[in-house]
This record gives structure tokens, C-alpha cells and sequence, in this order.
């Protein structure tokens, strides 16, 4: 009875670990391909909002959004859906949940967990920014921003991060959500939150939620 009782725990200990671990990354569903308005409907819709509902986004969308954003539309090159200066690919984007901040990983299509624990309000100054569903957070990491000078890396990072919360834009657009990218962020804790290292810095963030009723 004993072993029993014994092998009964430790599975029951065993399950418990698995689950934490899985939870610290989050399997995305594969991107669909074959949805949303036309682009010329899209552009006639892109809009800036501020207003947002508090409804969670599902995996599905979560995962539609973040390949428009920034996925791997090549896979043979690994290049993206967005231009990247000299193919540096130099973003992380970071996606803050209530739950968690999350490292989108394209080539996985997966999030990794980088801070248990609601940040949100640390990606804006705006009240709307700690109730919203999403905040994503995009950050160049200059150790990749090579063979230019130091005039042209601002330059051509400021672009690549446009094209990025465009596409963002345009998904938004074309599926009936709220978004809205913005550049005043907590300057002092959302770096620490996210545990970015001195190479690394965030250029903007851009919230995306349900429009509110």
C-alpha cells in the first residue's frame, strides 16, 4: 500500500513539474493564411485607437498578430514579413500579458516567459495601457547593428521598428481590433522587467486589444 501510495506521489510530482514547465512557454497555433479584409480595406480602416475592452485575445489571434508583426515568411532564408536594414533582424519583440512578459520566438512559433507577474503598466503612461489585453514591446538589440555609423544605426533602426507596428497596423485593421503605438513607456522599470541587457534598447511599444463598446 505504502508503494503505492509512494508511486502515486511522485507521478503526481512529476505531472506538477512537466506543467510548470510548459508554462513557461507557450505554444502558438500555426498562423493563418487564408483570413482578413483585402489591403486596400485594411489601409482605408488603419487606425489609431485608445479605447480598449478588456476581453483576452485568443492563441489564435495572438499568433496571426505576431507572424504579420514579425514572422518568418521565408523559412528557407529565415527572413521575415517585415525589411530588416542589411538583413540585421536586429528586434525582439516582447509580448506583456496579464500574466507574464513573453520573448516571441518566430522560428519556433512560440513565447518564452521572461517576468511572471502583471508589468503592464510599466509599457505606458496612459490609464487604457494597464487594462488592455496586450502590450507589445519592440527592442532593437544594437550588438546586431554593425557596418554603419552611428548616425545611420539610429536611422535605420527607427525605420525597421515602423514597418513592424505598420504590420501590426494592417492586421488590426483587417481583423477588427484596437491598436495604438506609442513611445512613453516607464523607461526605468519596463528595461529592468524585461531583464534587457545595455545593448538592447526599447524603441516603442504598441498596444492591441478588442475596440471597447
Amino acid at each position: 500500500m505504502k508503494k503505492i501510495f509512494l508511486s502515486i506521489l511522485i507521478l503526481f510530482f512529476l505531472i506538477n513539474i512537466s506543467f510548470a514547465q510548459d508554462t513557461d512557454v507557450i505554444k502558438l497555433p500555426a498562423p493563418q493564411m487564408e483570413i482578413g479584409k483585402p489591403l486596400m480595406q485594411a489601409l482605408k480602416l488603419r487606425a489609431s485607437t485608445r479605447s480598449f475592452d478588456t476581453t483576452k485575445l485568443s492563441l489564435q489571434h495572438l499568433s496571426n498578430l505576431l507572424w504579420a508583426a514579425y514572422g518568418i515568411n521565408r523559412p528557407e532564408s529565415g527572413k521575415r514579413t517585415v525589411p530588416s536594414a542589411m538583413n540585421w533582424q536586429e528586434y525582439d519583440v516582447y509580448v506583456v500579458l496579464s500574466k507574464g512578459a513573453y520573448l516571441y520566438d518566430a522560428k519556433e512559433n512560440v513565447l518564452k516567459l521572461i517576468t511572471k507577474g502583471d508589468i503592464r503598466e510599466y509599457c505606458g503612461v496612459q490609464d487604457f495601457v494597464k487594462t488592455a489585453p496586450l502590450n507589445l514591446v519592440y527592442v532593437a538589440n544594437f550588438s546586431r547593428v554593425t557596418r554603419v555609423n552611428e548616425e545611420d544605426k539610429l536611422l535605420f533602426v527607427a525605420a525597421d521598428c515602423g514597418f513592424i507596428a505598420q504590420n501590426v497596423y494592417l492586421y488590426c485593421a483587417s481583423e477588427g481590433l484596437a491598436c495604438v503605438v506609442r513611445g512613453m513607456i516607464n523607461k526605468e522599470k519596463l528595461p529592468e522587467a524585461l531583464k534587457l541587457n545595455s545593448n538592447q534598447k526599447i524603441i516603442l511599444a504598441q498596444t492591441v486589444g478588442y475596440p471597447k463598446n
